[in-house]
């Protein structure tokens, strides 16, 4: 059932041209959570120079999302070799890599991989010879990792994770371990809103990406990772990614992102084909987009984080600051993230006559300008952005049927005809958005909701997806 049949077997052709000893096989693989899956696999050894020379046997899993996901790669020692646990390898016989943290279709190949792995296991051997007692115990270990690795684990761990069924697991992920994933993390574990939390660290290094700290204090019930199989089968998944390339306009900086995400969205649509997409990368109304084409989900699973926490305290400023309760009910930020977005009103109170009703509009607006003034000298943190996702993501999980502004196609709506994504009042649930909220009828409105349109369809027509 691989998805990307043709170009798989492309690579695994060239891998046994410059590999002949390496056989083939579909066997069952175990992943972490107990979940198993038939997967292509290759085993043989590569020539590595370290004094002399010496034949290191590997296995190499290929993921069903191949190749826009890393292979997952296992040193094959025999009974009479112990692994070296080192910076690439651990104790199982894992090996961990640059290239595999940096996974990039279509840069990265399996021909790349294994070069590197020869390069990195001739800086420091990754087995060494056992006399006859430790291969005695070796052999023992090695069967037990076979089980692991092999799909022979106890199913009951399968069925059963901490004593609740795994069908009933409220499972988030957050892809992105800079600042905003963490904040996220932190932010959901915090609101007890997720059973689990698995944080995708695609950086290179658990330092760099700010995931080593969550590690050493063991938040509960998060488990971090740089495989996305890790991720199978979560009801959310929340991007927070940004790429920190070298780009110098701002065109290049979204092209950027687009290209990282393009080997991201396929791998963690794969793996939870029925989660909700949860963007708060920037700039959110592209990307979102974005996210949406690659992903082949329906609209209402594919949504932006996009004027949530700007909503939230826009009504809490009407409420707490300028004391209009009444007003804030109905009172949301809507359109696109930044200087362009614009407050409006769902329903209204009918006045008994035009003056009146004109008079309440103009107080009305007069409160909401005040309001966004107030708006305006608040800043956007990590950590404020990720209680807003932990927020988004609770009424996801408890099908709240709760009102968000959130950035969501709005092709359709205020006589927008392209394929863009802005804020707006919708109702969340399980499935993403069940219902877009009707907005009151305000021309001013909806010319700045058309201006934002279009000027995010011209830019979205300038990239490469």
């Amino acid at each position: 059932q691989y998805k990307f049949r043709d170009l798989t077997i492309e690579e695994l052709k060239n891998v046994s041209k410059t590999y002949p000893n390496f056989t083939f096989s579909m066997n069952t693989y175990t992943f972490k959570d107990g979940s198993q899956k038939d997967l292509l696999n290759f085993s043989g050894t590569v020539p590595v120079k370290y004094g002399n020379s010496y034949n290191i046997p590997i296995r190499l899993w290929i993921l069903d999302s191949h190749p826009f996901a890393p292979p997952i790669c296992f040193l094959k020692p025999t009974a009479n070799m112990g692994i070296s646990v080192g910076k690439h390898v651990d104790a199982r016989g894992r090996i961990y890599l640059p290239y595999l943290q940096n996974w990039s279709h279509p840069k990265s190949t399996l021909i790349g991989l294994i070069k590197e792995m020869i390069a990195k296991f001739e800086e420091e051997l990754p087995l060494y010879s056992l006399s006859s007692s430790d291969a005695a115990r070796q052999s023992e270990l090695l069967s037990y990792i076979a089980k692991i690795t092999e799909g022979e684990t106890d199913m009951k761990s399968k069925s059963k994770i901490g004593g609740k069924n795994e069908g009933c697991f409220n499972k988030i992920t957050v892809v992105g371990a800079g600042d905003l994933g963490i904040a996220c993390v932190l932010a959901v574990a915090a609101k007890d809103v997720a059973d689990k939390v698995v944080l995708l660290d695609l950086s290179e290094g658990a330092a760099k990406g700010g995931s080593m700290d969550l590690e050493i204090f063991a938040v509960p019930n998060v488990e971090i990772s740089k495989d996305f199989s890790a991720s199978a089968d979560s009801k959310v998944v929340v991007l927070t990614v940004n790429s920190l390339g070298n780009a110098q306009t701002y065109l290049e900086v979204i092209q950027s992102n687009v290209d990282l995400f393009r080997g991201i969205i396929p791998a963690v649509s794969h793996y939870s084909q029925n989660a909700v997409l949860l963007v708060a990368s920037h700039p959110v109304e592209v990307m979102t987009f974005v996210s949406w084409k690659l992903s082949s989900f329906p609209k209402s699973r594919v949504i932006g984080v996009g004027a949530n926490l700007d909503s939230e305290r826009f009504q809490y400023i009407l409420t707490n600051l300028l004391k209009a309760e009444v007003l804030a009910k109905d009172a949301w930020v809507i359109g696109e993230q930044g200087e362009d977005k614009v407050p409006s009103w769902t329903s209204c109170n009918v006045a008994a006559n035009q003056t009146e009703a004109m008079a309440g509009h103009n107080s009305r607006e007069k409160v909401a300008n005040r309001a966004m003034e107030v708006l305006k000298g608040k800043g956007q943190r990590s950590w404020s952005v990720g209680l807003s996702v932990a927020d988004l993501t609770d009424s996801i999980l408890k099908d709240k049927r709760k009102v968000h502004s959130v950035s969501t196609l709005a092709k359709g709506c205020c006589n927008i005809n392209s394929e863009v994504f802005l804020s707006l009042p919708c109702i969340l649930g399980t499935s993403g958005v069940i219902e877009m909220v009707r907005l009151e009828e305000d021309p001013l409105v909806q010319e700045k909701l058309q201006s934002s349109a279009g000027s995010i369809h011209d830019l979205q027509q300038q990239l490469k997806l």
